[in-house]
């Protein structure tokens, strides 16, 4: 072997070396980072977890183990995300935990993916020991919902979810919205930065602080700020309810285990320190949400405390003569489930909203609706809202805005800001669609009885249809549609279709909006012809009828009179408030008596045809002239057809109401 050979060798055994050396000292950190990770996993801190995976799959992308377990961690904020990294596991290792099929199905539940869930579950289930009864059961449930929310989701309803913006939601949870009176106050508790004290909770996010904001427009608030003062403690505080005039707070401490507070407005406009709402309430055990009547007589509120599996249930107490509450009241096993019930919400009309992840859930929280039965004595079956209001996630804190025209809530969805967030729920409304039909390439041009035809889908995909047809004095025409939509717009004259467009229709969510819409048809040279003859801005005697003819000492109406007669029917259906005097001729072959009664009876056999077409008596005269007014002099026999004739002439719009007759 020659030097050169010698030294690359040795170079190449020393590269080696320090690969190996550096691969080892990666390999190392890897796991140390790895176990970090998991260390905060364990606890449930999922947002300290993440940088560490991240850390190890910068190093390692293909790190089966720290994808899958970053991708439970996202379960928790980024839905979506979580998907990628639990998917991407699976591929490089299908076996890398025995868990990965429940998390694949919770993770396809979440994003709306309802089959392979429960294929997911399924493969699940039977990897369950036997004696693993309570995980059996969930996994069931979890099927259970995944199969409700397939159902749901496929028959949505008309309703417009919103989310209420940056201005209130963060990257961390938003929830317990409530409003004031005025709409302009805004109370909500979140898990932002800033919590009092700055202190992080045990899963590594800050505490529940109630924060406030004030309206500044329609769609904005100021910059949220923690509200002041002894409301707030150094654990979770959460917001529930303003009553009384706005002058008294019910909120959620987690003193106690958790408990409900009141706190009472003071002069310079701050919040009081709270104290217990009552130790009729308020138990040793978790005290979640309640809900107090404008009356001050009736408070539902949710409690561990009487459940022997330890899930929350809705009570309610009444207030005694004394002013104190009384004893608790279960509202029954109509309501209550083996699961958690929570934030009870009573409206105006004595409906009571609730969140519940029993029931038929679509998974986790879900807001129901239960009316109570006074002859009864007994709460009605609770009804899900349905999608989109409810998600597979958790949908809590429904609540009205004063007037009942909308709804706030708290829930996860795709396309927000983080965790949870605060949303507004609109139901959808009709709104008027106006405008005119005109002729492309000249707007001055209208067209008149056109008929429009509206067709569009309700949020279930169950048809809608809705019409009108273009008035005659100004090609105008007006629908009050279902807003929020897509509508294909066919266009017709006279059972033949001009064309289809498509309109899009805003959401519309109050009483007095309407939408604008111009359509503009494009006409071949037959239609604008026959168009020509019906333009409603023709001033009156404008409109050019063609005369019919008949047989000598006849008034049997030929082929060709009838094929007029037509075209005038089908121009004064297009033309409703136009009005015609029929009006009747001969020649002089007989005598005058005669010819009047001639005359009069070929008017009559144009008017009775009409009045089979569809038009009414009311819009038409008959007149005979019998020979008094000849076209031409009846000096031959050609002249003399051209005399046996029935005219149309349109009159002024009170000739008939005037019983008037122009000579």
């Amino acid at each position: 072997m020659n030097y050169l050979a010698k030294t690359f060798s040795r170079g190449s055994l020393l590269l080696a070396v320090v690969c190996l050396m550096a691969t080892s000292a990666s390999g190392q950190s890897t796991r140390k980072q790895l176990r970090t990770a998991n260390k905060f996993f364990n606890k449930e801190n999922y947002r300290a977890a993440l940088p560490y995976y991240d850390q190890v799959l910068t190093a390692d992308p293909n790190n089966a183990k720290a994808l899958y377990f970053a991708g439970i961690s996202y379960l928790s904020f980024d839905k979506e995300r979580s998907a990628d990294y639990l998917y991407r596991a699976a591929e490089l290792n299908p076996k890398v935990d025995k868990e990965l099929e429940y998390w694949l199905g919770r993770t396809d539940h979440i994003n709306y993916r309802f089959d392979s869930a429960i294929e997911h579950f399924k493969n699940y289930q039977k990897t369950i020991k036997p004696r693993n009864v309570e995980r059996k059961e969930e996994v069931a449930q979890l099927i259970q919902y995944a199969q409700n929310a397939k159902r749901e989701v496929a028959n949505p309803k008309d309703v417009f979810v919103k989310n209420l913006g940056g201005d209130v939601n963060t990257a961390f949870s938003e929830h317990s919205p409530v409003i004031s009176s005025d709409y302009n106050y805004l109370l909500f508790t979140s898990r932002a930065e800033g919590a009092t004290g700055g202190k992080a909770a045990e899963d590594g996010e800050y505490f529940e602080d109630i924060f406030e904001t004030t309206r500044t427009g329609e769609d904005s608030w100021e910059k949220p700020r923690i509200v002041a003062g002894g409301l707030n403690s150094a654990g979770h505080d959460a917001s529930i309810q303003l009553f009384d005039n706005d002058t008294k707070l019910l909120l959620y401490q987690s003193i106690n285990n958790g408990d409900i507070m009141v706190s009472e407005r003071q002069s310079d406009g701050s919040w009081g320190t709270p104290k217990s709402i009552s130790d009729k309430v308020n138990t040793r055990d978790f005290e979640s949400d309640a809900y107090i009547t404008p009356d001050g007589s009736t408070l539902f509120f949710s409690t561990s405390h009487y459940s022997e599996n330890g899930d929350l249930d809705i009570y309610m107490v009444q207030r005694e003569k004394s002013g104190n509450w009384g004893n608790p009241k279960s509202l029954g096993r109509t309501i209550n489930t083996r699961f958690d019930e929570d934030s009870p919400y009573l409206s105006a009309d004595g409906t009571l909203f609730f969140a519940s992840r029993g029931h038929n859930s679509m998974g986790g929280y879900d807001i129901f609706a239960s009316k109570y039965d006074s002859v009864a004595r007994r709460w009605g079956r609770p009804v899900n809202l349905g999608s989109p209001i409810n998600t597979p996630d958790d949908d809590t804190y429904y609540r009205l805005a004063p007037d009942g025209s909308y709804a706030y809530l708290s829930s996860y969805r795709i396309g927000g800001y983080g965790e949870k967030d605060i949303y507004t729920i609109n139901y959808i409304k009709n709104t008027e669609v106006k405008g005119r039909v005109l002729v492309m390439g000249d707007s001055t041009l209208t067209l008149p009885g056109v008929e429009l035809i509206f067709n569009g889908v309700q949020a279930d995909n169950r048809p809608i249809s809705y019409r009108d047809v273009s008035k005659p004095d100004s090609a105008t025409y007006s629908v009050n549609v279902l807003s929020g939509r897509n509508y294909q717009v066919q266009l017709s004259l006279d059972g033949q279709v001009l064309e289809t467009q498509e309109v899009e229709v805003p959401v519309v969510l109050d009483d007095t909006t309407t939408v604008r819409k111009d359509f503009f048809v494009t006409l071949d040279d037959t239609t604008a012809a026959r168009i020509a003859r019906l333009a409603p801005d023709a001033a009156v005697g404008e409109f050019k009828f063609e005369n019919i003819y008949f047989a000598t000492d006849k008034y049997d109406l030929r082929p060709e009179a009838i094929q007029e007669l037509d075209k005038i029917a089908e121009i004064m259906k297009a033309n409703p408030t136009m009005n015609i005097s029929i009006e009747g001729h001969t020649d002089s072959r007989a005598s005058d008596s005669y010819n009047m009664t001639l005359g009069q009876n070929r008017a009559d056999a144009a008017f009775d045809y009409l009045v089979k077409k569809g038009i009414s008596a009311k819009r038409m005269v008959t007149v005979s002239y019998g020979e008094s007014r000849p076209a031409v002099p009846n000096t031959s026999a050609d002249n003399m057809q051209l005399n046996r004739r029935t005219i149309f002439r349109v009159l002024e719009r009170d000739e008939i109401q005037k019983g008037k007759e122009v000579q």
